[in-house]
């Protein structure tokens, strides 16, 4: 593989965001983390991400408000988010579609259907 897809993730639970990181770097992307929604924009800013993996439920700001941010920046308008999330409720599914997401699973999730969605969005 010529150069690693850059993934950011940002979720706040540290031993799934450890193995999180663990099973995308033996995937062969290049990962970096976050614990919250403000540190994960924070990261946008200088890792510049082809994908981010996104918890909804969150500290300090919650994915949704992530959503948006990155929705209203020209240049995270179209990266592809996969949403993390334990709560598909009609409601959040309808307002994560009209935030243009790449996609969700739901917690908890196999590895193999993670990594697939994940090369389905960045066409691995």
């Amino acid at each position: 593989m010529a150069d690693k897809a850059k993934v950011l993730i940002v979720e706040d639970e540290e031993i799934l965001l450890a193995a999180l990181k663990e099973e995308l770097s033996s995937g062969g992307y290049d990962i970096e983390g976050a614990m919250d929604g403000v540190e994960g924009l924070e990261k946008v800013k200088t890792f510049k991400p082809e994908l981010i993996l996104l918890d909804l439920l969150m500290p300090k700001m919650d994915g949704l408000d992530v959503l948006k941010n990155l929705r209203k920046n020209k240049p995270t308008s179209a990266t592809p988010v996969l949403v993390l999330t334990a709560s598909a409720t009609p409601t959040t599914m309808e307002k994560l579609k009209s935030l243009n997401v790449g996609g969700y699973i739901i917690k908890p999730f196999e590895p193999a259907d993670l990594m697939g969605k994940i090369n389905n969005l960045l066409k691995k």
